[in-house]
């Protein structure tokens, strides 16, 4: 790598890397695409988009997802358990959907397991109950153990460049 493409910090005191140079790199890194989902005794459930997922340990099975404070961040405390659907390549609008490009009239299509809103059809779910958190600067960190889950065949959804991907263009 040629040094005037690295970024290094002339002191402690200002930020090591620029964030929109940090944000084009990280973005390279293709990933898959969840939808968080909690359930609400008195709206139902919400759902947020995140590819900040990642598989810690088998035994016993456990997960991390990552949140910025907010009403998701606030329904998991306060529930405890909460779904992680892996979408497959045609859930892109449930994936726009729940990052904030709402579609008032959009049917999310939404199954219950262990009291938990799942999203259909998607590729994969986990049931998880949260174990602990970690707050990482303007992010949490939140553990939880895997007390469910199923998979079905399918492509996955990818995210990589900042934008959806399938696994024949990533390459």
């Amino acid at each position: 790598m040629r040094q005037e493409n690295l970024a290094y910090a002339s002191s402690l005191a200002q930020p090591r890397v620029d964030g929109d140079l940090f944000r084009r790199c990280v973005s390279r890194f293709a990933t898959g695409v969840t939808v968080v989902t909690v359930g609400d005794t008195q709206h139902g459930f919400h759902g947020t988009t995140a590819n900040s997922f990642v598989s810690v340990s088998l035994a016993p099975p456990t997960v991390l997802i990552s949140l910025k404070p907010g009403r998701m961040h606030d329904l998991i405390r306060r529930a405890g358990r909460y779904g992680i659907s892996i979408l497959n390549d045609n859930q892109k609008d449930l994936s726009s959907h729940f990052a904030g490009q709402r579609d008032p009239g959009r049917s999310c299509g939404i199954d219950r397991h262990i009291d938990v809103p799942i999203l259909k059809d998607s590729m994969a779910h986990l049931i998880c109950e949260l174990t602990s958190t970690v707050n990482v600067h303007d992010h949490t960190l939140f553990i939880g153990e895997v007390i469910g889950c199923d998979h079905q065949e399918a492509s996955p959804l990818i995210f990589y460049g900042s934008e959806y991907a399938n696994l024949n263009a990533a390459g």
